[in-house]
C-alpha cells in the first residue's frame, strides 16, 4: 500500500525568495524498510527487525484503538476445525518471545529498538525524544539489530 505526501526538505528555513525543496514520502512504508531500502541495513538486520515487530503485534502491546471483530474461538455449537492455536496462548508466546528478544540486545538498545521497530517512529525523531545526537541512533539501531539477529538464530551478513 502506498500513501505517497509532498515533504518540505527544509522546513525549518522558510525564505520567500529562495526555490522550496520537497521530497515524496510514502507513509505506509516503515522506518527499517526505508533504511533497509537504502542500504543502511543488512538483509539479517532487517530480517531480525521484522520479526521483532511481529512479535509485538502478535503479543497486542500497541495499545487498541478500536473493537476487535474477529469471531470468537472454541464457541458451544461451532462447526469446521478447531482453531490451530488458542490466540491468548499466541499472545502470551509471541510475549515471550519480545521480551527475550529486547533483553538480548541489552541495556540501553531496547528504547531505540521499540521506537524504531515497533512504533514506527523515524530515526531523526527517535534520536529527539531520546536526546541524542544527530545520526546516534542508526550506529545504535544497527548494533540492536545485530544482537536480535544473534537471539533470533539468523545467518547472514553483518555489513549494513
Amino acid at each position: 500500500m502506498r500513501h505517497l505526501v509532498e515533504r518540505d526538505i527544509e522546513p525549518e528555513q522558510p525564505r520567500a525568495t529562495a526555490r522550496r525543496r520537497s521530497v515524496t514520502v510514502n507513509l505506509a512504508e516503515s522506518p527499517l524498510s526505508w533504511l533497509r531500502a537504502r542500504g543502511h541495513l543488512s538483509a539479517r538486520q532487517f530480517e531480525a527487525g521484522e520479526r521483532l515487530r511481529g512479535d509485538y503485534e502478535r503479543a497486542s502491546l500497541a495499545p487498541s484503538v478500536t473493537m476487535r471483530w474477529e469471531p470468537r474461538t472454541g464457541q458451544t455449537g461451532r462447526r469446521g476445525p478447531p482453531a490451530a492455536i488458542d490466540p491468548t496462548l499466541a499472545q502470551v508466546a509471541a510475549r515471550r518471545r519480545f521480551d527475550a528478544a529486547i533483553g538480548a540486545a541489552g541495556p540501553g538498545l531496547a528504547d531505540i529498538l521499540w521506537r524504531v521497530v515497533c512504533a514506527g517512529e523515524g530515526l531523526a525523531d527517535a534520536e529527539k525524544g531520546l536526546g541524542w545526537p544527530v545520526r546516534a541512533g542508526k550506529l545504535v539501531l544497527t548494533l540492536a539489530l545485530d544482537r536480535v539477529a544473534d537471539h533470533y538464530g539468523l545467518h547472514g551478513d553483518r555489513a549494513g
